[in-house]
This record gives C-alpha cells, structure tokens and sequence, in this order.
C-alpha cells in the first residue's frame, strides 16, 4: 500500500456481507422487515437493553422519527450542541421546532451539561446530546435537568455504537437513541440507523410512523385483521439488502471494536510526547466513558497550523480532514436558530480539530503515517 493514496476511511466487510445479501434475495424478501431486520433489531435491544430498536434506513431518519414523537410543534425549541452534523438540528426543523445551541465542554467536546439549564424555557419540549467521538455526555446531569423541566431527551448517538457511560450504552439512556452504521462508522452498512425507544410508552407509536403512518406491524402481529392509515409517518425502513449486510459487522462487532481500540491506542501513545510539551492536544477519555475508538484526533494550536497540516499530509498522500462547521454560524443556522450563552469552546474546536486516518487494516500503515505526522508538526513549529 505504500506509494498509494492513504484514505481517511476506508469501509470494512467481514466476508459474510454479500452471502448474507444473497440469502435475503433467495428468501424471496427484499422490502424492510424480514429475517435479517429481526436479527439486527434483537441484537440491538440485547446489547444496548433498550425496549425496543428499530432499523431506519439512516441516522437521520430516526431523529426524524424522535422529533415526530416528541411532538414538536412549530416554535418549539430544542437544546442541542452547535458542533454536530445538520442532521441533528434539521429533524426538529422539519417539524417548525427551533434549535437552541449551547457551548461544548473543553474536555470531551460534548454539550456543556452546565450551561444547559440556562438555556431553557417556557417553549424547550427536548434536550439532544450528542456523544462526540463516541464519547459520552454528562447523561446523569442531562437527565436530572430533563426530569426537572418535563423534557424530552433525544440521544444523537450517531458515533456511539459499542460505547457507553457509567457502564450504560450510549443511546439507552435518554427516551430515545438515534445510531448511525453509515459507512464512516464503526458498524457500517453503507446507509442505515436505528432508532432506540428506552420510553415504552413510545414504542407503538414508533411502529406506526415507522410504517408510513400505518398500523402495519399490529397487523403483521395478528393485533388487528387490516391495517389502516392512523398517524403521521413516513417510509424509514431500510432495505433487507442493508439488514443482511449490517448482520454481518454485528457479528463481528466485538472483534471489530477490539481492532479499532488498538488502533486508537497506538495513535494516543506515539502523541503523548506532544501533548506533554504543548504542541497539541490529544482526546480525552473520561473515567467513566467506555469509548469505541469511533475517531481519532488531534487539536491544533491554530487554523493555520491545522490548514497546512493537512496541505502537507495531502502532498504525501495521507488524508486527514476537518470537522464540523459550528451550526450557529452557518447561513441558516443564523437564521433559524437561537444561541445560548457563549460559543467560544465551539468556535475554537472548530478551527483546530483535525481527524486522523481511521479504519481496519490501516494497522500495517500506521507507523509509516504517525512517523510523517510527527516530523510534521516539529516543522510546522
């Protein structure tokens, strides 16, 4: 591989993918909710304890999903961090709700659980954490705050798979948990989500929006003799075709999660002597996180330090990326959104946050990469 370009990701397959996409086509059942639909969705509520888990053809058709079943009304506002993917603050757009962005933690680059209260007011319906890197918010905090207020908690748990906080998986501690197994995650299926219901007086409906609005699945239970048109929904199912790929990483989830903490492991060890002297910092693992190395990076001193780090990288075919554009300084962000308190930890992440190379078989690639990274930086300085 050496000579060659060196991807930031590259996506991984276990050998059982297409044989498994084979059999749900043999089976004759290629719409959503067939064999490999049950075993992703068994394996879900197994290992994350959750009531209920529902497969959603992405991530972000399940905090669609959440927002319908907070009922968010035009004007409703909804606390949120600034740094997180648009999906996060679009599925409460869509339904006339208004996202109001809080500053980050320095540490774990999570919400700042401690400027969340004085966010709120008499039109909050939600809060929705995002757990950034697979890193776990304050969740404790966050639901104490919620409880107090009669909020809803939606986790973005889109990188949070195989992760957790205070020994719980990231995604089953709010009302409802949104995954991602896009294919930059750590469980890929190339699109694909879920949607975990930890509030069991939500599952039926989630069934229902589920289905388009139906009550498809009542029926399919023998509930009720025909199913009828009976709420708000829409199609979020994915694909038996994704179901039967995404079988295969879950069974392998454990071997894979073992493979990427090494990864991260040796990228963390080799940047310690720089943290140490002060030329950049690396990412910080609190003790109670049980993290799933869904990223690794590093935080700049400058934007002009991270600007040409990745210049010169891309010049020795390593691709290194940037993150997140901060939400509340986005066009429409500024326009349909509402910020709370000071967004310097956000602005400043924002500009010197750079992810390195992340994926299964970098391993033999990896010395070569760390080795060009290190005389980088003593360059850059």
């Amino acid at each position: 591989m050496r000579g060659m370009k060196i991807p930031f990701n590259k996506p991984y397959m276990t050998g059982k993918e297409l044989w498994y996409i084979a059999q749900a086509h043999a089976n004759g059942h290629l719409a959503g909710d067939g064999s490999f639909t049950k075993k992703c969705s068994d394996w879900l509520e197994r290992r994350t304890g959750t009531y209920k888990a529902l497969l959603t053809h992405s991530c972000t058709a399940a905090l669609e999903m959440a927002a319908i079943l907070a009922d968010i009304q035009p004007g409703d506002e909804v606390i949120m961090p600034s740094y997180t993917f648009v999906s996060t603050a679009n599925a409460f757009l869509l339904r006339g709700g208004v996202p109001v962005f809080v500053d980050i933690r320095p540490d774990t680059l999570n919400i700042d659980e401690a400027r969340i209260e004085a966010a709120v007011t008499e039109k909050t319906k939600a809060i929705v954490p995002v757990h950034y890197a697979g890193v776990g918010c304050e969740m404790d905090s966050i639901m104490a705050i919620a409880r107090k207020h009669g909020l809803l908690v939606i986790e973005d748990a889109a990188q949070g798979i195989m992760a957790s906080h205070q020994g719980r998986p990231l995604g089953s501690i709010g009302h409802l948990g949104a995954l991602s197994f896009h294919e930059t995650k750590n469980i890929i299926s190339g699109e694909g989500g879920a949607l975990l219901i930890n509030d069991r007086a939500l599952a039926e409906r989630a069934e229902i929006i589920r289905e388009k609005g139906t009550n498809r699945s009542k029926f399919f239970r023998g509930q009720v003799d025909k199913y009828t048109w009976v709420d708000l929904g829409s199609s979020y199912l994915p694909s038996e075709l994704i179901a039967a790929f995404l079988w295969a990483q879950m069974e392998e989830a454990d071997a894979i999660t073992r493979r990427r903490l090494d990864i991260w492991a040796n990228y963390h060890q080799w940047f310690a002597g720089l943290e140490k002297a002060g030329r950049i910092r690396r990412p910080l693992m609190p003790r109670e996180c049980g993290h799933n190395a869904h990223m690794y990076y590093l935080l700049l001193p400058s934007l002009e330090h991270r600007t040409a780090f990745i210049e010169r990288l891309r010049s020795d075919q390593i691709n290194t990326v940037f993150h997140y554009t901060p939400l509340h300084s986005s066009p429409y962000g500024q326009r349909l959104g509402r910020v709370a308190g000071n967004m310097a930890n956000t602005d400043s992440v924002s500009e010197r946050l750079v992810r390195l190379p992340m994926w299964l078989g970098l391993e033999e690639e990896q010395p070569h990469i760390i080795r060009k990274m290190l005389s980088l930086i003593d360059a850059l300085d």
